[in-house]
């Protein structure tokens, strides 16, 4: 299996995990909000907006275009710190991080 079959693959988990904690049924946030300067748009939008909208968005169009990975990902410190302070549940919580640290390491290793 291709790295970019193996990203498609965890980025549908990730869908699949959001969906299962109800973090994806959301607005999409407005055009201005995708110009944001600060890492994960912080300051535009919720971690989980941000998740969908333009990380999964992001990394869906270069496993659609076999296009090459970043040199780094290292997303799963930050949906961690997120869903520790929101309060959610340690399983939640834990399988969220899980498929983005997979995800991480398949962009960073490739």
């Amino acid at each position: 299996m291709s790295v970019h079959e193996e990203l498609d693959q965890a980025l549908r988990e990730l869908e699949s995990t959001m969906k299962a904690a109800d973090m994806w049924r959301m607005e999409r946030p407005e055009p201005e909000a995708f110009d944001s300067l600060q890492p994960f748009c912080i300051d535009t939008m919720a971690l989980p907006q941000w998740l969908r909208f333009v990380f999964i968005a992001r990394l869906e169009a270069l496993v659609e275009a076999r296009a090459p990975l970043p040199s780094t990902c290292d997303v799963a410190p930050a949906v961690d710190a997120y869903l520790i302070q929101e309060g959610a549940r340690t399983s939640e919580r834990v399988l969220m991080c899980k498929v983005v640290e997979r995800i991480d390491q398949l962009v960073t290793e490739n």
